[in-house]
């Protein structure tokens, strides 16, 4: 954009703010402040922003397209104005006319597109792709509700509607009615020979829907390129009013669009979320092709101008649609169609837990998309073709995309794409040695790791402005652009001006989250303590149980020797369990009812507190990861595909404590045994376990007498009001066998836990260390791990 001063944005902003509302500067609220410089960021950008889709038509520039589920930009006002260039001169404007900008910050609500770490993932890909210059777009679903508005009531999570569109719609966002296209699903579909013998489908009874994108600005870092998130919305236009006949039909519809991940515990929620994904593969490859058709190029060569990237198995029917459209809609043989899909499709996995590889029943694929279900089963057959003989029947009968009545939609994303990339070192391993073993087998040359990354401005500049500010101090502005300039703190590590700089920083992020956890829960809490962070997805695996056990220690330690030398500790939860795991939630409800229990036991004097923070969210792990001493990375090894949270807290200057699990091996590799503290079984004790069978969680509980203590809380009345879920919780521990390994890491947990509330005595030797984190941070960014998608997987720069 062109230089803006001062006195042109004034001016603007007055005009604009007039124009929307009728109403001068004094008298407009809040979010008519942010609306209104949300739409003049929109005008800076839009000539950049058309400039770059005519340059992709016009060069013929190959583009990446992702697709996603989820996205999970949070709020997009301050990486906005931060990537624009105009975050300090709009501050300083706003406030000569008596705006506060932190105030309009406060006004927009979290973009609640996503979940957890899939969603923010894809989001920082999409700040990364404009920042390093690759035309790279999103795909994904535009929800009118997010996946819960979590609240805490006597302990339990509930879910509330999260409403988090406006009803006038997002600011960042354009629609493009005249860009709609229509989604067929249900009815019937024969083929017909035609008299060049080609077989032409004919369709039946069809049900038509009407898919409206909204594109959203994705800005690059100071540098003009600004790319485009394409969010699908449906809509019924009255030309299909005679296929939705009755209220519930029409409410049906609407539905697909309105929430992230509908309950699939009933064959019409299966059926609801097998549409959403179809939906949002359709609409998007309908657009992808068309644009592709533009440029006047065969067909058969799309992949030479077109990537298609599957991210996770929610948009692997993208493969059969792709063959669809190329084979229906332009005539492109079969042969041909395949070969160049296979080159336009790539897959990233992002689990090894085979739950989460989606499969679907047949019968109700066949229902919902019997055209898709056709091309599915043509795939199949000939993939069993092309390898009989060729290798061991049982390999081919466990890698075929159709099985016992179901399909293997991760299957269908290997078969059909060119790649196939982890999310860890360890992750690819173990998709190489384990999960897919035997796709690797067939397609060695597909798979290849691409460690994720997050994207670092929002991470540090936007989340931290104090660090930031010290940076820029120490070592020069230059790490804003280039993240890797924060290696030049290595040579002040034991620098104890430097350190203390780095302290002072640090309490004043305790301070700020201290004073949230006053205002919103009442409980004070003391910012010399240790502030022990844990905030992700509720989930077994994840272990929040082993950290909840841990403060249990402390706990009964505290009460049997009340003058005990214990180093303060606050222990910080943040989590949604998903509405239908009740074990997840009884854990949340432990962990609530623990912290009463603790927060109003005087006896403790202040040396221990706990706080669970409802409705986890980008916007509140801004504030909470700053704040963070200790990251909490304790996930059964072998379990975490990756982890981010874990690179975020490292930016931030949090020690990670951590099992040998997803980057948390790279993060240990980047900075140093010393600088990290790792503990419990790593993945081969793990599989040692399941190869053997000889894990016997009663035994240890039998034999470690504290362990016993420490579990027996949660069924002898020491924790208030959890009756059901201490039983629930003790029987998985114990009569259960403890699935995830909690008794075996315990005791090397609780003693490395010791050694932090040591170490952090040693101020010198602690700043040190966050220091060594700080400064080998930047192997992380997005930036880097999206220039290898670009690079290596679809060719786009």
């Amino acid at each position: 954009m062109e230089q803006l001063t001062k006195e042109q944005f004034i001016k603007a902003f007055k005009a604009q703010l007039h124009t929307d509302y009728l109403v001068d500067n004094s008298e407009a609220t809040a979010e008519e402040h942010f609306r209104t410089l949300g739409k003049l960021i929109k005008q800076y950008v839009m000539s950049d922003w058309l400039r770059q889709r005519d340059e992709i038509i016009k060069e013929q520039k190959k583009t990446a397209y992702y697709f996603s589920i989820e996205f999970l930009p949070g709020k997009m006002l301050q990486t906005n104005l931060l990537n624009l260039g105009i975050y300090d001169l709009v501050a300083e404007a706003l406030a000569e006319i008596n705006v506060d900008l932190n105030i309009l910050v406060e006004a927009e609500r979290d973009m609640a597109l996503g979940n957890g770490g899939l969603g923010r993932l894809a989001s920082c890909f999409m700040d990364s792709l404009p920042t390093i210059g690759a035309p790279g777009f999103g795909n994904g679903i535009r929800y009118k509700y997010g996946l819960f508005k979590q609240r805490i009531v006597n302990g339990y999570q509930i879910e509330l509607p999260d409403a988090w569109l406006p009803s006038e719609g997002s600011v960042w966002e354009t629609k493009k009615p005249h860009s709609a296209v229509d989604v067929k699903i249900y009815g019937s579909v024969y083929l017909t020979p035609q008299e060049d013998g080609v077989l032409k489908p004919v369709y039946e009874n069809v049900k038509t829907l009407h898919a409206v994108p909204y594109d959203v600005i994705q800005i690059g870092f100071n540098n003009g390129v600004v790319n485009n998130l394409r969010l699908w919305d449906v809509e019924l236009p009255e030309k299909y009013e005679l296929d939705y006949q009755t209220l519930a039909d029409r409410r049906r519809v609407e539905d697909i669009t309105s929430f992230l991940y509908p309950d699939d515990s009933s064959r019409d929620g299966q059926a609801m979320r097998l549409i959403q994904e179809y939906f949002m593969v359709s609409a998007g490859l309908q657009t992808i092709v068309s644009s592709y058709a533009k440029m006047q190029l065969p067909m058969e060569k799309i992949h030479e101008k077109v990537a298609v990237h599957i991210n996770d198995t929610h948009p692997a029917m993208a493969v059969p649609e792709l063959m669809r459209i190329l084979m229906d809609d332009y005539g492109v043989d079969w042969d041909d169609a395949w070969a160049t899909t296979t080159q336009v499709m790539s897959y990233t996995n992002h689990t090894v837990l085979s739950e989460a590889l989606e499969k679907w029943d047949a019968g109700l694929f066949k229902e919902i998309v019997p055209r898709i279900h056709q091309i599915v089963g043509e795939i199949d057959r000939k993939f069993v073709k092309e390898w009989a003989g060729k290798v061991d029947t049982g390999i081919i009968e466990r890698t075929r995309i159709v099985q016992n009545n179901q399909i293997h939609m991760a299957n269908l994303a290997i078969i059909g794409g060119h790649s196939v990339n982890g999310v860890a070192k360890l992750h690819t391993e173990l998709l190489i040695e384990d999960v897919l073993k035997e796709f690797y087998i067939l397609f060695p040359e597909k798979f290849n790791n691409k460690t994720n990354g997050i994207a670092q401005r929002r991470w540090s500049q936007i989340a931290n402005p104090g660090m930031s500010a010290l940076l820029d101090d120490l070592i020069g502005k230059d790490w804003r652009s280039n993240i890797h300039e924060l290696s030049k703190l290595e040579e002040q590590l034991t620098n104890s001006d430097v350190q203390s700089s780095f302290y002072q920083v640090k309490q004043a992020n305790k301070q700020k989250l201290a004073d949230y956890v006053k205002k919103t829960l009442d409980i004070a809490l003391p910012v010399d303590a240790i502030f022990d962070v844990q905030v992700k997805r509720l989930h077994a695996y994840k272990r929040q149980l082993l950290n909840v056990m841990h403060i249990i220690k402390l706990y009964q330690d505290l009460k049997a020797n009340p003058e005990l030398d214990m180093t303060p500790r606050v222990f910080i939860f943040g989590a949604k369990a998903a509405p239908g795991y009740h074990f997840a939630k009884s854990v949340i409800k432990v962990i609530n009812e623990l912290a009463n229990l603790i927060n109003y036991d005087t006896s403790l004097n202040d040396k221990l507190k706990v706080v669970f923070l409802e409705n986890y969210n980008v916007s509140l792990a801004e504030l909470i990861v700053p704040a963070a001493d200790v990251s909490e990375q304790i996930s059964t090894a072998g379990k975490e595909a990756s982890g981010t949270s874990n690179m975020k807290f490292m930016m931030n200057g949090a020690l990670t404590l951590a099992t040998l699990d997803g980057a948390n091996i790279e993060i240990k590799d980047a900075v140093g045994e010393d600088n990290i503290v790792i503990f419990g079984m790593d993945k081969d004790a793990v599989y040692a376990h399941y190869d053997k069978h000889d894990y016997n969680s009663r035994a240890i509980y039998e034999s470690d007498q504290t362990i016993k203590r420490v579990v027996d809380a949660f069924i002898d009345g020491t924790i208030p009001n959890t009756h059901y879920e201490g039983h629930e919780i003790w029987d998985a521990l114990v009569s259960y066998n403890d699935e995830y390994f909690l008794l075996e890491d315990f005791t090397d947990y609780a003693e490395k836990q010791a050694y932090i509330s040591e170490l952090y005595q040693d101020k010198h030797k602690w700043q040190a260390k966050v220091i060594k984190n700080i400064a080998n941070s930047g192997r992380f960014s997005s930036d880097d791990t999206v220039e290898g998608y670009a690079k290596e997987i679809w060719g786009i720069l």
